[in-house]
């Protein structure tokens, strides 16, 4: 399959959302023996990240060969390596986004599979495993949510405008800094809700919430995903002065960033 063909992207798509699903049944496998350790740079890592990873990386080797896959856990073992020139594109994979939820029990972690190319991200597939629920996103061609016990059904979704008062904000539940906060704490009547992983992309990106903000560094896999979902929902995440994202540095980070769902605003 000819992945950085726009013509073949609806057909990926639901290659992806098999990938996705596959992932989050290894993950609830061996939610009851996460056997966490910890990674150099001091974040966990369990037996089912790896596992979820494991899968992926097969699925995506078997769906398009030659096509770069860049992987949250490959990543910590060697540096990636970003193909070259704005043609070029890659997977970007997270395969268990939010550790410390799926340790603690919680079911705000998310399986993430982005596709980039020309420097940014073009489609995007979150699934959460434990609620059940998996959102999809084709940069042009809009977005949608489904039941990984039926895939074939689906729900389009969109952003909403924000309201003048009362906007709904995402916030992280495990990484709320000062800078973040502060920000947050410029909205007029805000109502903040705090979350785990790429679900809080979700929730803009479906219209049940306003703006995604994060004033801290983070890893491109992290966000790619829902970055390509809030987009083609209607919405935009940009870099906090309104400038675009730049995926693909040698640190593999983005300094900032925020997710709206007004594109406009």
């Amino acid at each position: 399959m000819s992945v950085l063909d726009p013509a073949a992207y609806v057909s990926l798509m639901d290659e992806l959302t098999r990938i996705v699903a596959h992932a989050a049944e290894t993950i609830l496998d061996l939610a009851v023996k996460a056997n966490v350790r910890t990674k150099a740079d001091g974040s966990p890592v369990t037996a089912a990240d790896e596992a979820a990873e494991a899968v992926i990386r097969d699925g995506l080797q078997r769906l398009a060969p030659g096509i770069t896959i860049i992987s949250e856990e490959r990543a910590a073992d060697e540096k990636p390596n970003v193909p070259a020139g704005e043609d070029a594109g890659y997977f970007l994979v997270d395969p268990l986004d939010g550790t410390r939820e799926f340790i603690a029990g919680r079911d705000e972690y998310t399986v993430n599979i982005a596709l980039v190319t020309e420097g940014g991200p073009v489609l995007g597939v979150i699934c959460a495993p434990a609620a059940g629920d998996i959102w999809r996103g084709i940069v042009g061609k809009g977005a949608d949510r489904v039941s990984r016990a039926e895939i074939k059904r689906s729900t389009k979704i969109h952003t909403r405008p924000r309201p003048a008062r009362e906007a709904v904000i995402m916030v992280s539940r495990s990484h709320l800094e000062a800078r973040t906060r502060a920000y947050v704490e410029g909205f007029a009547q805000a109502k903040q809700v705090q979350c785990g992983s790429s679900v809080k992309f979700c929730r803009v990106a479906e219209g049940s919430a306003d703006v995604y903000p994060r004033l801290a560094p983070t890893h491109d896999w992290d966000i790619a995903a829902g970055h390509a979902i809030v987009k083609a929902a209607g919405g935009n995440v940009t870099a906090p002065d309104g400038s675009p994202l730049r995926y693909g540095t040698a640190e593999l980070l983005i300094p900032a960033f925020v997710a709206s769902g007004d594109a406009t605003a």
